[in-house]
């Protein structure tokens, strides 16, 4: 069963590309038809690769992982905060920091900087500073919180990276390339699709538009909290019934990891 109707993603605008003049010829096999100097997207193919974009991400989350998202453009800002937030994920909303995956280690110093500046504000230790002192660093700790808020609470790269707009976040792509890890976009008929391991063809510029799939990702992450959290009990079950017959502890059996679904990324020429 589809997890998106052919009926919303039309009432959501998702079928509108951009001019005709401004595609990428790589999205070709997603776009239907031109209409007034419109690429048209083919919802069928939407339809198709959102329900294993989201069967991805589902079974990301349910094996632990844990799924990136990403959205700087002014219309995709509100809207990736809410989500992630909503669904207990790490994102990015502000400009992406060069090595912000590949760097990584440095970027959790900086947060590891932020918890300080902010447990010494707390503390009632930057009374004793100069009201100078006091004020650059507030100045700091509010300069650190915009840039990594979204992701202060992330202790590793992510298992998944879910992008709105590839055109925009290409330095995120790259990263994420460079370190294997899987992308999952919206992608629109102007923006180059072969870094991308999971395309969802969609306009990425109308709200709605992003309002609806952004959605549709958390409410996968969602699912696969819940998956997972069915898992851990069912495991928890049979050995407390084992060490409640044998009065002894229970040994720690290993969780069979969920199968990773496979990628999808496509080789299309120019």
């Amino acid at each position: 069963m589809a997890v998106i109707s052919m009926k919303a993603l039309l009432e959501s605008g998702v079928h509108f590309g951009h001019r005709t003049n401004k595609w990428d010829p790589r999205m070709k096999p997603y776009i239907f038809t031109e209409r007034n100097g419109i690429h048209i997207i083919d919802l069928q193919q939407t339809v198709k690769l959102l329900n294993q974009a989201y069967n991805v991400v589902r079974d990301t989350v349910a094996n632990g992982g844990t799924v990136m998202f990403v959205g700087t453009k002014r219309q995709a800002q509100e809207t990736v905060k809410e989500e992630a937030e909503r669904c207990g994920m790490p994102y990015v909303t502000e400009r992406w920091l060069g090595g912000m995956l590949t760097n990584w280690s440095t970027m959790h110093a900086r947060i590891q900087e932020l918890n300080r500046l902010e447990e010494l504000r707390d503390s009632g230790d930057i009374a004793r500073l100069t009201k100078k002192e006091g004020l650059l660093i507030q100045r700091e700790i509010d300069r650190l919180l915009i840039r990594l808020s979204g992701v202060r609470a992330m202790k590793r790269v992510p298992e998944l990276v879910f992008i709105v707009d590839v055109a925009r976040e290409d330095a995120a792509v790259h990263e994420a390339n460079v370190l294997n890890i899987p992308v999952l976009a919206m992608v629109d008929t102007n923006c180059n699709p072969l870094g991308v391991d999971y395309v969802v063809p969609s306009n990425d510029d109308a709200i709605r538009a992003i309002k609806l799939l952004v959605a549709k990702v958390a409410d996968a992450v969602l699912e696969g909290k819940a998956l997972r959290k069915e898992d851990e009990s069912a495991e928890a079950a049979p050995a407390a019934s084992i060490e409640a017959k044998f009065e002894k502890p229970r040994t720690q059996v290993e969780r069979n990891p969920r199968p990773r679904a496979g990628k999808n990324r496509r080789n299309q020429g120019g």
